[in-house]
């Protein structure tokens, strides 16, 4: 049962990720962010910056955008805040290695939810998308070291996040009972 579990999640996950679109995401997306990745494929350290910090641009426009809408409720109040400190510890990793920072378009790019319920759904199919962007750039071997910790860092805060949606989507967005 556990193995099947295993492999309708990493399944799932695999839909998400690679369909192309998001729930937050404009169908014009393209080629930004976690919409850029591809299963299966290489890319080069410029290419995971890249991919990287438009995701967390995206992430961080998202939540600000719902906030705008809806409120600052919980956790998007602390969640859009952690997705700027996540783009600044991308941000020294494009000066170290001579690439340029591109523009910050999400704002842009995004397509608010219909309710703040989606938008608990839409923050679950973002973080699923982000980890699995960032465990497919750590699985090539010749990531430098400085990238690596910074991505496995974004991962670990992606995955705390996603507990995060996932208590908001089953109606307790302020934590009762979370884990601690």
């Amino acid at each position: 049962m556990k193995k099947w579990m295993n492999g309708a999640v990493s399944g799932a996950l695999a839909v998400l990720l690679f369909s192309g679109t998001g729930v937050m995401a404009s169908e014009d997306e393209g080629d930004y962010g976690a919409a850029a990745v591809s299963e299966g494929e290489t890319y080069t350290l410029e290419e995971m910056l890249l991919y990287a910090i438009e995701d967390e641009y995206m992430a961080e426009a998202s939540y600000i955008a719902i906030m705008d809408a809806y409120g600052t409720v919980k956790p998007f109040t602390s969640i859009a805040k952690a997705e700027g400190t996540h783009i600044s510890l991308l941000l020294p990793l494009f000066e170290t290695y001579g690439f340029e920072v591109p523009e910050n378009e999400a704002a842009d790019r995004i397509e608010l939810p219909a309710s703040l319920a989606e938008s608990f759904e839409a923050g679950v199919e973002g973080e699923i998308k982000n980890i699995a962007i960032y465990g497919q750039f750590l699985e090539a071997e010749d990531l430098p070291d400085d990238v690596r910790s910074v991505f496995e860092r974004l991962m670990a805060a992606s995955e705390n996040h996603l507990a995060a949606f996932e208590r908001g989507v089953a109606g307790n967005p302020d934590g009762a009972g979370r884990k601690k």
